[in-house]
């Protein structure tokens, strides 16, 4: 089975402002939209009110075209649409998707925005996650 959204005609710079406006509508206080040397939306980066409401938390949803499109291009969907254009669209669509699902349980109250965001929370030096991975960040196992 495809990729989901394989077929996707929606530019991603429509997805990402449809993701800003998603973003808004739940409450973000700041979005900034990330573009590359050639006008391409790279992130959606956003502010949210923290859960105890202390300060704003910055959070970076980036997309990562090169890997979509790898997979495109493994699957067995039409030539057409293994492009990096392609990917490009699919990426945006994906990650839409998923803010979406975010959202909602968000909204059923299920959890908390930085609960769910956590992993692209802005830190000196990085996402949570980036430090994460480069051993900035430890976590220590359950004992």
């Amino acid at each position: 089975m495809p990729i989901l959204n394989y077929t996707t005609k929606v530019a991603a710079s429509k997805t990402a402002h449809e993701i800003v406006a998603k973003l808004a509508k739940a409450g973000a206080r700041q979005v900034l939209t990330d573009y590359d040397d050639h006008g391409n939306v790279t992130a959606v980066s956003f502010a949210y009110p923290d859960s105890i409401g202390e300060q704003l938390r910055k959070y970076r949803l980036p997309v990562d075209v090169a890997a979509v499109e790898k997979v495109l291009r493994s699957q067995n969907v039409p030539r057409p649409l293994k492009t990096t254009e392609q990917a490009e669209r699919v990426a945006w669509r994906i990650l839409k998707d998923w803010v979406e699902a975010q959202l909602a349980i968000l909204e059923t109250g299920m959890v908390q925005l930085d609960e769910v965001f956590l992993p692209y929370m802005l830190m000196p030096g990085g996402t949570v996650y980036e430090l994460y991975r480069t051993q900035q960040l430890a976590l220590e196992a359950p004992k």
